[in-house]
């Protein structure tokens, strides 16, 4: 194949596990496998039993990836994997496999920053993010504000992060409260449906006049839900969903607009698990229309984790010319977002 190489990514952060194909940042083909359903069981990812699944589902999930791409692992020019943050267990299968495709391919291999692969998954559906752009990611772990410029060259600049629960993480714990099942945000926007938003009087965390603007905290907001539920005695379940739904989606697009407004930016980008969230989704849709910003969000299948994104930020690199991981690539399952590619080594102690 001429031009650039079609890029193999690798996923196995958590309990999916992703295999996608990209080149010149179009998507090719990808696949793949949850262990959701055992961990559902314990209301939470168990580490040791995502590491097993992705040990069984690794070589399958590739292949799957491949056969719909219409390609052979011959056809393979460069693996990215990510190498951070996330469970160490399952960091290290991915890893692992990843270079093992490598070496075996005699191709380069890159380490990838897991939330840079959230953002690289909006270019798959709408092309080269605009530079500048304003960035909201939201998913289990994670809730932040960025300023992004050149993915694959430049800092990822930091506006505001969460101070403690990430966005994802209130919905699993108010869930598990309300007696839905895990995981819990697809749960709660199932009961919403049938719910009053304005039925429950939830506060919105950080939005006062003396606030940080840019900065998140959804820690008190959980609390003021559970005290909500143990003072009925049959709370409505579609109600608490409603209102718990509706302050997230407030405050998150309450605050990804303001950072556009504030530093003179023109396109929100909105990703990570929470963006398949439809409050989110519809709010920050309503409110970008409102404000004149574009709004950026990756298609449902490209919001939760996948091969896809991972094997997007690896594209990127790839063009822009980056250096590949080096032989000790290791997995860092704390690594903080700076720079797209995340390259920790047995050495550095990874």
């Amino acid at each position: 194949m001429t031009g650039s190489p079609v890029v193999l990514g690798i996923e196995s952060s958590c309990d999916e596990t992703g295999a996608g194909l990209v080149r010149d940042g179009v998507l090719l083909g990808q696949a793949v496998a949850s262990s959701m359903d055992e961990h559902a069981h314990y209301g939470g990812v168990v580490p040791e039993i995502a590491a097993r699944a992705h040990v069984h589902a690794m070589a399958p999930v590739v292949r799957e990836a491949l056969d719909r791409a219409g390609l052979t692992l011959a056809d393979v020019g460069a693996v990215a994997v990510t190498a951070g943050p996330g469970l160490a267990g399952a960091l290290q299968v991915g890893v692992a496999a990843a270079k093992g495709y490598a070496f075996s391919l005699g191709v380069p291999l890159y380490g990838v920053h897991h939330l840079a692969g959230h953002v690289a998954a909006a270019t798959l559906d709408g092309g080269p993010l605009p530079d500048p752009c304003v960035v909201l990611i939201v998913s289990g772990g994670h809730t932040s504000l960025l300023l992004v410029r050149d993915l694959a060259r430049d800092p990822i600049v930091h506006l505001g992060d969460t101070l403690d629960d990430a966005a994802g993480e209130c919905f699993d714990k108010v869930a598990r409260i309300l007696g839905l099942p895990y995981p819990g945000g697809p749960a709660i926007d199932r009961a919403a449906r049938e719910g009053d938003p304005t039925a429950v009087r939830l506060p919105r965390p950080l939005t006062g006049p003396h606030d940080d603007p840019y900065a998140f905290s959804f820690s008190g907001l959980k609390t003021a839900a559970a005290r909500w539920v143990e003072a009925q005695r049959e709370p409505r379940v579609p109600d608490a969903a409603a209102a718990l739904q509706e302050a997230i989606a407030d405050v998150l697009t309450r605050k990804a607009v303001r950072a556009c407004l504030d530093h003179g930016i023109g396109t929100l980008v909105v990703v990570g698990g929470v963006a398949a969230n439809s409050r989110v989704r519809a709010l920050a849709e309503q409110r970008c229309a409102a404000a004149g910003i574009a709004l950026r969000v990756p298609p449902l299948r490209l919001c939760t984790d996948n091969g896809a994104m991972v094997a997007a930020v690896g594209d990127l690199l790839v063009r822009a010319g980056a250096e590949p991981a080096p032989a000790d690539l290791s997995v860092d399952p704390s690594a903080p977002l700076e720079f797209a590619a995340l390259t920790p080594s047995a050495r550095s102690g990874g």
